[in-house]
Order: C-alpha cells, then sequence, then structure tokens
C-alpha cells in the first residue's frame, strides 16, 4: 500500500474516533442535562406523547362533527383530564381499601403462618417457629404502610407537576391538530403520522390490555380489580418486564383473601398472564408491524437508563421514547445505522 493511501486510511480512523468520542462526550451530557432538568422535561415529553396520541381525536371531531379547532382540544383536554381525576380516584381507593383492610390481611397471613408451622418441619433445619414466623407476621402492616407512603407521594408529585403538563398540552394538542394543508409535508409529515399512529396503537392495546385484565380478576372476585386493570394499562408500555409485574402483582391480595377458592386463585394468575402474552405476542406485531422493532438488548438498556434518569415515569416512556427515536431515525439516510442499531440490525 502506498504512502498517501496508508495517511488517508489513518486519517479516516482518526475521524472515527474522535466522531464516536464526540457522540459519547455528547450523549452523557444529553443523560446529565436530562436528569438535571427533569422537573421541567419529564411534564413536557408527558405532554408530548399525550397531545401526539390525542391530535388525531381533535381532527376527527374537527372533520366529522365540523366542530371549531378551539372547541375541538377543548373538548378532547376535558377529556383526558376526566380520565386522569378516574385514574387517580382509582388509585387512591385502592390505597384507601388496603388500609381498610390491613387487619383482614394480618388475620389470613396469621392463619397461613400457623398452617405452614404444622406443616414444614422447622425443627429440623435448626429454627424455632418464633425466629422465622414472627417477623413475618409484620409484612402485611409494613406492605400496606409503604404502598400508602409511596403512593401518597407519587400523586402529590403528579399534583405538583400537573400545572405545568396542563400548559404543555394545551399548546402542543393546538400545535398538532387542526392544520389541514398547512401542516408539515413530506418527510416531517410522514414522521408526525406514524410517531402518532404508534402512540396512538399502543394506547389502545394498553386500554385494551387493562380492562380485559380488570373484568377477568373483578368477574373472580379479586379485590382491587379495577386498580390492578389500571396498573396493566400502565405497564403495558414496558415490553415484557411490565407484563410479568402486571401479572404477579394481584398474588399478595390473592393469597390474603380467604375467601377466593383455589381455583379462582389460579385463574386470576394465569388468565391475566395468558391476556398480556397473546396480545403482546400476536396482537401488537400484527397491528403495529415493525413500528415496534426494537432489539430486547435495547429495551433492557433503555429500561435501566430511562429508570436510572427519570425513575419510574422514565421506565414508562422508556419504550415510547426509543420506539420514536427508531421511526425517526428510519426517515433519513445518515441516520439509519442508528436505527439498525436499536433493532439488532434487522432493519432493512
Amino acid at each position: 500500500m502506498s504512502e498517501p493511501l496508508q495517511k488517508a486510511d489513518s486519517s479516516l480512523a482518526d475521524l472515527r474516533i474522535q466522531t464516536v468520542s464526540l457522540l459519547i462526550i455528547a450523549t452523557v451530557l444529553v443523560a446529565v442535562s436530562m436528569f438535571w432538568l427533569k422537573s421541567v422535561m419529564i411534564p413536557f415529553v408527558l405532554a408530548l406523547f399525550l397531545a401526539l396520541g390525542l391530535a388525531p381525536l381533535v381532527d376527527g371531531q374537527i372533520r366529522w362533527f365540523r366542530l371549531p379547532k378551539p372547541l375541538a382540544v377543548f373538548v378532547t383536554f376535558l377529556l383526558s383530564m376526566g380520565l386522569l381525576l378516574l385514574s387517580v380516584s382509582v388509585v387512591t381507593g385502592a390505597v384507601a381499601q388496603l388500609a381498610a383492610n390491613a387487619g383482614a390481611y394480618q388475620q389470613r397471613l396469621t392463619q397461613i403462618l400457623d398452617w405452614a408451622a404444622q406443616t414444614i418441619p422447622l425443627e429440623r433445619f435448626g429454627l424455632s417457629q418464633a425466629e422465622v414466623l414472627q417477623p413475618l407476621t409484620k409484612i402485611p402492616m409494613g406492605t400496606v404502610s409503604g404502598i400508602l407512603l409511596g403512593t401518597t407521594n407519587a400523586i402529590l408529585d403528579v399534583m405538583s407537576q400537573a400545572m405545568l403538563v396542563t400548559i404543555f398540552l394545551v399548546f402542543l394538542l393546538i400545535g398538532f391538530s387542526g392544520r389541514g394543508d398547512q401542516g408539515p409535508t413530506g418527510i416531517w409529515a410522514e414522521m408526525e403520522a406514524r410517531v402518532k399512529g404508534f402512540i396512538l396503537t399502543k394506547a389502545i392495546i394498553s386500554a385494551i390490555t387493562g380492562l380485559l385484565v380488570g373484568l377477568t380478576l373483578q368477574l373472580l372476585g379479586v379485590e382491587l380489580a379495577l386498580a390492578f386493570g389500571f396498573f396493566a394499562f400502565l405497564l403495558n408500555f414496558i415490553p415484557t418486564l411490565g407484563s410479568v409485574i402486571s401479572t404477579v402483582l394481584p398474588v399478595p391480595v390473592v393469597l390474603m383473601n380467604p375467601e377466593i377458592s383455589l381455583t379462582a386463585a389460579i385463574l386470576a394468575i394465569s388468565i391475566p398472564g395468558a391476556i398480556h402474552f397473546f396480545i403482546g405476542n400476536v396482537v401488537e406485531p400484527l397491528v403495529m408491524g415493525d413500528s415496534l422493532d426494537l432489539h430486547p438488548v435495547t429495551i433492557l438498556l433503555s429500561l435501566m437508563v430511562w429508570g436510572a434518569i427519570w425513575g419510574v415515569v422514565g421506565m414508562l416512556l422508556a419504550t415510547p421514547i426509543m420506539a420514536v427515536l427508531k421511526i425517526l431515525s428510519d426517515q433519513a439516510e445518515a441516520t439509519r445505522p442508528v436505527a439498525r442499531l436499536l433493532a439488532g440490525g434487522r432493519s432493512g
């Protein structure tokens, strides 16, 4: 190889190293900025996803019912606020019911522990019943107290940011809807349409999942069925891990309810698990196509990263954010390698 070609290859390698280094530095700086500005960014991102999901509803009112744009935005906003208040009431009602039933849970746990003490030969392992069973009897009260404290803090945090989310949502709804021919064209129009379609479809599928899970638990006589259905809706935004958490979440309540038979208890776990499996592995790929063509490692890393930056809200938003990034990266030739990286090399 001639000396000029060697120098050219060396310069190209140096340029690639510099590009990768700058990309890593920029990513770290963006992550630090997201963490530092999370009090503003979380409400904005929540409002952004809400606006993109609700914009088709505004457009439908304008197109089908001939409503003026301000009125359509106002009706959609009232509907979203009503759903939010309903969700908060379901969660607070579940917390109140947990607190009211704490004594019954304590008694039920005592019965289970007494049965375990008579069945399991603890003395053979060098353990006494008092050493093992006494700490376990405090689990219900500690669990209820933790749920009460965590839920109260979460509700207060949401309420403190609700005004900011509301302001962002109103202006974003006005910007994303009712533009007709004045909206973006070309590649930007395609990107916006795909993002809107993904968010709306994912929200509808998650709502159907939550409704089916809630109705199933309600028919089986499981307490807090509506709350578990709501959590199934939220956790469906977290692939695989969310389905597992949603399936096992009712287990403590099922075990602590003496009125539920063994058959109903088994069905309360197996039927929601089957619902999650069918929707996640059959319905979503069929309806959404390659919108969520993300590699499992990408999803896992995004859950860890966004969870570390924004907490539980970050984990809920991680997959939609990465899916949107992949959709955006797919639209331009220069960024398609990023899309292929997010998909694990499976994109075209």
